[in-house]
C-alpha cells in the first residue's frame, strides 16, 4: 500500500467572506494518479497552491513528504518545491525560446551540469515525448498539443517526485484532450512520480486516476474509483454525476460488469 506524500488536515481557507475550503481532510497517495475535480470556484486550484506552498490555510496543516509546508522559509522551501513539476493550463512556454531552450531552462538554472549533459538530457526527453525533430521550432510554430509535451517535457527536466496539472488540456478538443492524458498516463508509469490531476474534463478522465477527489462547498470527497462515484447515494455527488456525467456514461468497469450481464 503505498503511504501518502500530500495530506490535507482539517484544512481550511477563506477569501473574505468566502469560505472555499472547511476543514477538508485527504491524502494523496506515493506514486499514484489523482484526479481533484468540481464545479468551478470549488477550490481546486486553491489546492493546488496551498500544496506548493503559494497560499497559506487559516487553518489546519497541508503535509508534504512529511512536512507542513506552510511553516518552511527560504532555502528549506526552496528545496522542497525542486521535488515538484508543475504544468499550466497555458503551459508557459516563453515564445522567445526554442522547444530546446524552453526545456533545457530548469537544467540551466537549476542544476551544474555541462552543456554536453544537458543537450542530451533534453533531446532524450524530447524523443521520449514524441517530440523528436522540433527542438529548432518556436512555441508560435507548434500545435496546442504539441505545446502541452513541450510544457511536460520542460517539467520532467529535474526528475520531480510529484507532478501537479492545473487544467491541462484547457483549449484542445476531446479527442487531443484524451491523447494528452494518456501521455500523462505514460509517463507517469515510465518514471513513477506521483501526478495530481485538476480537470473539468469529465468524465472520462477517471478511467486514469487511482483516486477522485471531488470538491464542492467547502468539502472534500474521496473516492478510489470511477464506480464508486456512481454508486454513492449521497444527494450532492448524485447531482454532481447527472450534471458532468449524465444518464449515458458508464465507467469502464460498469461497462465490462453490463457487458457480461448480458444474455
Amino acid at each position: 500500500m503505498s503511504s501518502p506524500i500530500i495530506k490535507f488536515e482539517s484544512v481550511s481557507k477563506s477569501f473574505g467572506r468566502q469560505k472555499v475550503l472547511d476543514a477538508v481532510d485527504f491524502s494523496i497517495l506515493d506514486g499514484r494518479t489523482t484526479v481533484i475535480a468540481g464545479a468551478s470556484g470549488q477550490g481546486k486550484s486553491v489546492a493546488l497552491k496551498l500544496i506548493l506552498g503559494l497560499l497559506k490555510p487559516d487553518s489546519g496543516r497541508v503535509l508534504v513528504m512529511g512536512k507542513d509546508i506552510a511553516r518552511m522559509r527560504g532555502r528549506e522551501l526552496n528545496e522542497l518545491r525542486m521535488n515538484f513539476g508543475v504544468l499550466f493550463q497555458g503551459s508557459a512556454l516563453l515564445d522567445s525560446l526554442t522547444v530546446f531552450a524552453n526545456v533545457a531552462l530548469p537544467l540551466e538554472e537549476r542544476t551544474d551540469l555541462g552543456d554536453d549533459e544537458i543537450r542530451s538530457k533534453v533531446l532524450t526527453t524530447l524523443e521520449q515525448l514524441g517530440l523528436a525533430g522540433h527542438d529548432d521550432k518556436y512555441p508560435a510554430q507548434l500545435s496546442g498539443g504539441m505545446k502541452k509535451r513541450v510544457g511536460l517535457a520542460r517539467a520532467l527536466m529535474l526528475q520531480p517526485e510529484i507532478m501537479l496539472f492545473d487544467e491541462p488540456t484547457t483549449g484542445l478538443d476531446p479527442e487531443k484532450a484524451m491523447e494528452i492524458y494518456q501521455l500523462f498516463l505514460e509517463t507517469q508509469q515510465k518514471f513513477g512520480y506521483t501526478s495530481v490531476i485538476v480537470s473539468h474534463d469529465i468524465p472520462k478522465i477517471y478511467n486514469l486516476a487511482d483516486q477522485v477527489i471531488i470538491m464542492g462547498n467547502g468539502k472534500a470527497k474521496n473516492f478510489a474509483s470511477p464506480e464508486d462515484i456512481q454508486r454513492s447515494d449521497d444527494p450532492e455527488i448524485r447531482e454532481f454525476v447527472r450534471i458532468t456525467m449524465g444518464n449515458i456514461y458508464l465507467s469502464r468497469d460498469l461497462e465490462n460488469h453490463y457487458e457480461k450481464s448480458k444474455p
